[in-house]
């Protein structure tokens, strides 16, 4: 029986031009470059291969770095019959037809690695089709996804599989793969050595893209080696990658936000000028620097969200490209500023003791009594108006009469907080005296 996405069935016309990735696929785990840290000996593939104990995988990673060619061999290095399916090309029928081969193998003495590309494509009922065929064995699971498989994948396929994070190729590792592809060519490429370097950049951790980079060039007739502005003009750079709704959309905002956080205008300005280079709403990016200033400064220095707000009008009456500056200058004026989240932990302790002491009724003397039956039943009886009182700081208790007194501000000893520190101190010893 043919089995269905069976590929490797397929005889290919061996006088057929293959492009060069396909040439440069690996034919062992040992050729593989990058990813040591799942493929070491003491890494978990390492082990679960020494230990001829392979589970369900989760593959977790950019495109480019290896996960259909490492599932492949491992198919090969356990003896198992590989198939790969796409999730976006396949529907329930066809995952019924996989499941039925599979079983006949099974029974023939052949066991399944099912790799599925994109499976976080999958909806839950179709992840969840996948159970029955891990537990019985009659298929191991290789999923492929560059989505973090926490959010886009069931809990039950996860908890029968582990997760492997594979990494973007590093700077080492693409020359390493270029000089495997010059080998493969029998020619160097025609680049000098800073335009070798600026191809490297240009792939952006992507082994695939640099091998199509690579044939590219390699095609090109140069009487000398080119460098980096010949190069640029012959070849149109790859667009950063950016997914607007995807992780790196959440990685960039929240490297944007700590490095705001961590008083670095410098990486703060990088970031954000990754998100606008990547296609970013400016909008998102001005109201989540706003609410920045809100958390992360607060009180210690109130200007931040006045410039954040008219940064952010600045940017809807410029428009692009104008409108980004005053957004940047926010952002570094954001990095420069005195931190403080006191007012944000005040705000969560008293949503947190609201939610606990909801319906306990304010004290009778700071409550209205606008009818002759609530002024009967106390209603505003002992009241100290403020403004009588020589300092005007009547003292008087404003919680509840059965809810012990709340400390939610902490003012910091930084920026302006350090006068609303000494105000609060101040008001404080004020109450104390009184009290006793």
């Amino acid at each position: 029986m043919a089995d269905l996405f069976d590929t490797s069935a397929a005889t290919a016309d061996s006088t057929a031009p293959r492009p060069l990735a396909d040439r440069l696929r690996p034919k062992s785990l040992g050729e593989v470059i990058g990813q040591d840290q799942v493929l070491g000996p003491e890494a978990p593939l390492g082990v679960m291969l020494a230990s001829q104990s392979l589970s369900s995988l989760i593959f977790w990673g950019p495109p480019g770095v290896g996960k259909t060619t490492i599932a492949r061999l491992l198919a090969d290095e356990t003896d198992l019959h590989f198939i790969q399916i796409s999730a976006i090309f396949t529907g329930v029928p066809e995952l019924r037809k996989v499941f039925e081969a599979a079983k006949i193998r099974r029974q023939n003495g052949k066991g399944t690695l099912l790799f599925v590309d994109e499976i976080h494509r999958f909806n839950k009922a179709q992840q969840d089709g996948f159970l029955p065929h891990m537990e019985d064995g009659t298929i191991l699971l290789v999923g492929a996804t560059t989505e973090n498989p926490s959010f886009e994948l069931n809990a039950a396929v996860l908890s029968r599989s582990q997760v492997l994070v594979l990494e973007r190729l590093s700077l080492t590792d693409l020359e390493l793969m270029t000089q495997r592809a010059e080998q493969e060519l029998d020619r160097k490429l025609p680049l000098d050595g800073h335009a070798r370097e600026a191809l490297l950049e240009m792939a952006d951790g992507d082994g695939r893209a640099l091998l199509n980079l690579i044939e590219q060039v390699a095609a090109w007739k140069a009487d000398k080696p080119l460098d980096t502005n010949a190069l640029t003009k012959r070849l149109m750079k790859r667009a950063a990658k950016y997914d607007k709704s995807g992780d790196e959309h959440y990685n960039l905002i929240s490297a944007l936000h700590k490095s705001v956080r961590g008083s670095d205008p410098d990486a703060a300005l990088y970031w954000f000028a990754r998100m606008l280079t990547g296609g970013e709403d400016p909008r998102f990016l001005a109201r989540r620097i706003t609410r920045m200033a809100v958390e992360d400064i607060g009180l210690a220095d109130p200007q931040a969200q006045t410039i954040c707000l008219h940064a952010w009008e600045a940017y809807e009456r410029l428009g692009s490209p104008e409108g980004e500056l005053a957004l940047s200058q926010a952002v570094a004026y954001l990095a420069l500023a005195p931190k403080s989240n006191a007012g944000y932990a005040a705000y969560k302790a008293a949503m947190a003791a609201a939610k606990q002491t909801g319906s306990e009724p304010p004290p009778k003397h700071i409550m209205n009594a606008p009818t002759s039956l609530m002024k009967e039943q106390g209603y505003g009886d002992g009241y100290a108006y403020d403004h009588d009182a020589p300092d005007g700081f009547s003292g008087q208790n404003y919680f509840p009469d059965t809810m012990k007194r709340g400390i939610y501000y902490l003012p910091v000893e930084r920026g302006y907080e350090r006068e609303l520190k000494r105000r609060v101190d101040y008001f404080a010893k004020l109450r104390a005296k009184r009290d006793g």
